[in-house]
């Protein structure tokens, strides 16, 4: 099951090297949206909220689409980024990141933001009520009481963009060694003959690491609430 080529362990390791880099770039971001979306009232709101979630409404491809004249070389963002600061994102891996990034990001804010709204907001104004600025109760009593939703958004990130395929591929294409993934290797195997074998061998392997992910997320998250509750 585990007789894989060098180039099928290559795809593999980049797998787990872009979705948990995705998952950790995306976590400051998603913890500011998730408690903006949960807690503030604005014009706007939302549009923002709309504009979080359409991912998981877009044929990924169509999002893959919208990177590549958006942060491509030649695009306007891609162009400056790669003029000024010399990052280019389109066919490298680290564009990929942000593919996986942009997919995953609306489920990672999903799940943080419902465990900030099921907390209890007398929380949080007592201990403004005992001195602490916004920043600080934030920090120190709701930054806590969300870790569960945080872990549970983070592990279902990381087996989003474990999987990510269609705006990946669209972004920065199908490069083994650089942009292939797990997804891209198991389509490039099935395109050729002979490659079925090898095929499910990568969807095991895709299978097993999604698993261990969902798993690690229910026990991880089990723990941290008996800690809050002190169980």
């Amino acid at each position: 099951m585990f007789d894989l080529s060098p180039d099928e362990w290559t795809a593999v390791a980049l797998s787990l090297r872009i979705a948990s880099v995705a998952t950790l770039v995306s976590l400051p971001f998603g913890i500011a949206i998730a408690y903006v979306l949960a807690r503030k009232r604005f014009w706007g709101k939302s549009l923002l909220d709309a504009l979080i979630y359409l991912p998981l409404v877009l044929p990924p491809v169509v999002t893959g689409y919208l990177l590549l004249i958006t942060l491509g070389r030649r695009a306007p963002v891609g162009a400056f980024l790669a003029d000024h600061f010399g990052i280019v994102l389109s066919f490298r891996w680290t564009g990929a990141v942000v593919s996986c990034g942009v997919m995953a990001f609306p489920l990672l804010v999903r799940a943080i933001r419902l465990s900030i709204e099921a907390i209890d907001r007398r929380l949080e104004e007592a201990g403004m009520t005992l001195g602490a600025d916004p920043f600080w109760t934030f920090v120190s009593i709701t930054l806590p009481l969300t870790l569960p939703g945080i872990i549970a958004g983070m592990m279902l990130a990381f087996a989003r963009a474990l999987g990510e395929f269609g705006a990946t591929i669209t972004f920065v294409s199908n490069i083994p060694g650089e942009t292939q993934t797990i997804s891209a290797a198991i389509y490039t195997l099935t395109q050729v003959p002979g490659g079925d074998a090898a095929a499910l061998h990568l969807v095991i392997v895709a299978v097993l690491i999604s698993f261990a992910a969902l798993f690690a997320s229910e026990w991880l998250a089990r723990r941290a609430a008996a800690r809050l509750h002190g169980e």
